[in-house]
């Protein structure tokens, strides 16, 4: 029988999911005699009464109203226990009279061992759905076997139960009518009961979204199926199905077949045990293999609703072995190549008798910690090429064990060393089954039966086959995501530069935080390049867009900025040629930069801006911060643009902080409220740089939900002290050589550094020689500077750059730099707007840094 439809309603009710009921209809008369089934569409009435937690009755439906012959206004508010069939057993030859009872509707039950009466579940006895069938007095004057269901209700709402009752009477005449009609045979044991989706009680919607919950063992397809017929106002029937399962079905109220049940059964042996199904049973077999398939079909479909919600690999490993246990297999053990565990490629090509391979889960049925000592997860292990699992690897199908023998439990147990696995796997039925993607196996699952289940048969290798095929793609994605964000990561610290703590004249920190929503790679970048006169490039830039074309656009343009930073090109300068530079790579991105030098003995910033958000200041005096006003300018590759620069005046102690604009600006705001923040929290005093980076990053929120990177640069502007430098002017007489040799001897005794007088007497006299040679009209000027390392300069008016050469041992010339190149640190040279600047390092004593 189908269920309800529109032509089975009342009039003035439309039944089915999703429609509004018409304007009501005048109340039916109390009929006197029981319903009985429709004889139009076979259909049954159904009652559908919700009682609330105070045990009244606060939903009685029309069929209610029929069955029990109480009006729904006189049951509303009423007691449950006094209008249904809760109480008493009347002897089967007792004819109740309703005699001594005050109610003439009171109804009375006769259980005959068919489990607890309807009185346990109103009275909240029963958690769990229950079923029965009572003896129902009506006016005194007849009786009705009913059946009844009761559905207890959880949640936060009034109603605590949900019960149905129909009248068994017309139900079993319904089913004689088919019989006789030569359609018997298609009535089976089991009864659902299906219902309309409208009521006009105020909790049904809820209840219609809860019944999956209430209604146990149940799959979605049947639920589903069940929630759209819910309560009443369409006409609530009572539905016949062979295959369906419900959670509480009587046995009894419609006839069984034994002949048929017996058919059934014996084509279930014939199909379990592989034998031929005689022709009398192939009906029956064919109808238990349709349902084998739908019960499967159902399965899978709700397997990768389970598997997959992530890409994180560790996740979907939990997921594919949960989703098995216990519905298909006892134990369920999860191995995956070494290669795919740690997010890598591998070659292509079968597995070996070298291939590790690592159990990544292991979920089981069995009493808590029983596996865990014997077979750990995070274990790896190969597998000898006589072992089934070496086949299951190697061909890439599935491998079934019906049984594992004494004989096989031991060949099994032999690969785990100092561990008796047999007791754990011996007479239990297995199925291997590989984990492949793109006909790449990449693991494969060891799943088990207890012993006393049915053990795995072809239907279930089919059934574990395509399992596996879709969690192997499931798995390989994640696995590829994992191998991308690995690749990612490496090339974004790859691009970073590792900037030291401490530079000349100032303290250093820096945070980089990669998006969380659109990738893991980005064109944010930050550096620190050395300059020279112990001056230091702070830079911070943001290449438009994520992914790796901006990465990689990330990456030129930070070379380029490093290599025209050691040209020590004014910061208008150098933008105007990476501008020109990103012109040349081509139009397709876009980038913003902040770049600015710091002169420790100068005491000032030179700052230029190509369309990055304005960095800023922290005054040490008083611990005011302030956004530099300095001119925006258009962003790196937009063209034809000029760029200006402005110089600041800064003091010891000062804090200069510059960021992308991932760090201040939320989506629906406006970004002055995060400058704002970013201004107040770069002004928190913090025992360390790294703190106040952190204060920062907190005070913004970008713990989650960013969808930008984020650069931040902070750098403490300590300077280099008056008294730790000093400066001569030489004149263009070769004599000044000497003069400088010693100038620099007695001042380095001053700062008490002797032991690097003489390398130092050495390296200046070569420098100061060349300079007094090549110089043209002005003075040259030496200058000592004792920083973090112990710098000499030394300036001249030639524009030409020394270079490197190799002396021959009759050459007058061209070891100078040679001795500077071996005993220096580090040196250099490079154009100044009046000539040209020489420079060498030593590193300082310790106790001198």
């Amino acid at each position: 029988m189908d269920h309800g439809t529109e032509r089975d309603a009342p009039p003035g009710h439309r039944a089915g999911p999703g429609t509004v009921p018409a304007d009501p209809v005048p109340a039916d008369p109390v009929p006197a005699d029981p319903v009985t089934a429709d004889p139009v569409t076979g259909r049954v009435p159904l009652a559908v009464v919700v009682v609330d937690r105070d045990g009244l009755v606060s939903h009685w439906s029309r069929g209610a109203r029929r069955l029990f012959a109480l009006p729904k206004e006189e049951a509303i508010g009423r007691p449950a226990p006094d209008l249904l069939p809760v109480s008493g057993v009347l002897p089967e030859d007792t004819e109740p009279d309703g005699a001594g009872h005050d109610d003439p509707y009171r109804a009375y039950t006769a259980h005959d061992g068919l489990g607890p009466g309807l009185e346990s579940s109103l009275d909240g006895r029963l958690s769990y759905p229950a079923a029965g069938r009572a003896r129902l007095t009506v006016r005194a004057d007849d009786r009705v076997d009913v059946l009844w269901w009761a559905y207890p209700l959880v949640g936060p709402g009034p109603e605590r139960l949900l019960v149905l009752a129909a009248d068994a009477d017309g139900l079993r005449r319904d089913c004689a009518d088919e019989a006789d009609d030569g359609a018997g045979a298609a009535v089976v044991e089991r009864i659902a009961p299906a219902f309309a989706l409208h009521t006009d009680f105020p909790g049904a919607d809820d209840l219609a979204r809860r019944l999956p919950e209430i209604l146990p063992s149940m799959s979605v397809g049947e639920s589903a199926r069940i929630v759209a017929q819910v309560l009443e106002l369409g006409y609530p029937v009572l539905e016949f199905s062979q295959h369906d399962r419900v959670p509480v079905t009587p046995d009894w109220g419609v006839p069984r077949r034994a002949e048929r049940r017996a058919r059934r059964e014996r084509a279930a042996r014939a199909l379990a045990s592989g034998e031929p199904v005689p022709d009398e049973l192939r009906d029956e077999a064919e109808d238990l293999e349709y349902a084998a398939v739908r019960e499967r079909l159902e399965f899978l479909n709700e397997v990768s609703g389970a598997i997959g919600t992530s890409l994180d690999l560790s996740r979907t490993i939990v997921e594919v072995s949960r989703a098995v246990v216990p519905r298909f297999t006892d134990v369920a053990g999860t191995y995956l190549r070494e290669q795919v565990v740690a997010g890598e490629g591998f070659p292509d090509g079968v597995p070996d008798t070298t291939t590790m391979w690592h159990r990544v889960a292991l979920e089981h049925t069995d009493e808590p910690g029983r596996w865990d000592d014997v077979v750990p997860v995070g274990e790896a292990m190969p597998f000898p090429a006589h072992t089934p699992f070496f086949q299951c690897m190697t061909t890439g199908e599935p491998v079934l064990v019906p049984r594992i023998t004494e004989e096989m439990g031991h060949a099994i147990a032999s690969q785990f060393e100092k561990r008796d696995i047999r007791p754990l796997i011996t007479g239990r039925s297995m199925l291997l089954v590989p984990l492949k993607a793109r006909t790449v196996v990449l693991g494969f699952m060891i799943l088990l039966r207890h012993p006393e289940r049915p053990v795995f048969n072809d239907m279930d290798r089919v059934t574990g086959a395509e399992l596996a095929a879709r969690a192997g793609l499931v798995l390989d994605n994640a696995r590829m995501y994992t191998h991308q964000e690995n690749v990612a990561e490496t090339l974004q610290d790859s691009m970073l530069p590792h900037i030291p703590a401490r530079l000349a004249g100032c303290d250093i920190a820096t945070r980089y935080l990669p998006g969380t929503l659109l990738g893991r790679v980005g064109g944010d970048w930050f550096d620190a390049v050395k300059l020279p006169g112990a001056r230091t490039a702070l830079v911070v830039g943001d290449v438009m867009g994520h992914g790796l074309n901006s990465a990689a656009m990330m990456g030129q343009l930070r070379t380029a900025v490093q290599t025209m930073a050691g040209l020590d090109l004014p910061p208008a300068q150098l933008l105007r040629n990476l501008d020109d530079l990103a012109q040349r790579l081509g139009d397709t991105h876009l980038a913003t930069c902040l770049y600015a030098v710091y002169d420790p003995i100068a005491g000032e910033l030179h700052l230029a801006n190509a369309g990055h958000i304005p960095p800023v200041l922290v005054r040490a005096a008083d611990g005011a911060s302030e956004l530099i006003d300095l001119p925006t300018g258009a962003p790196i590759g937009v063209g034809g643009v000029p760029f200006e620069s402005v110089r600041v005046p800064v003091a010891p102690g000062d804090r200069l902080v510059m960021c992308t604009d991932g760090l201040v600006e939320v989506r629906g705001e406006d970004i002055g409220v995060g400058l704002a923040t970013l201004c107040e929290s770069a002004a928190h005093p913090a025992a360390s740089m790294d703190d106040a980076c952190d204060t920062i990053i907190r005070a913004l929120g970008t713990g989650g939900g960013r969808k930008d990177d984020v650069a931040l640069l902070m750098a403490r502007l300590t300077g280099i002290e008056p008294d730790a430098v000093a400066e001569w002017r030489l004149g263009r007489d070769p004599a000044e050589v000497g003069r400088a040799r010693a100038a620099v001897r007695e001042q380095l005794h001053d700062w008490g550094l002797p032991k690097l007088a003489a390398p130092a007497e050495l390296m200046v006299s070569e420098l100061a020689t060349n300079a007094v040679r090549h110089s043209h009209a002005r003075p040259v000027a030496l200058r000592l500077v004792r920083a973090d390392t112990l710098l000499c300069e030394v300036d001249d008016d030639d524009h030409e750059l020394p270079t490197l050469k190799s002396a021959g041992p009759d050459d007058e010339t061209g070891r100078g730099l040679r001795v500077v190149s071996t005993l220096a640190r580090e040196w250099g040279a490079s154009r100044t707007g009046a000539g040209k600047t020489v420079w060498f390092e030593l590193t300082l004593p310790a106790r001198h840094r």
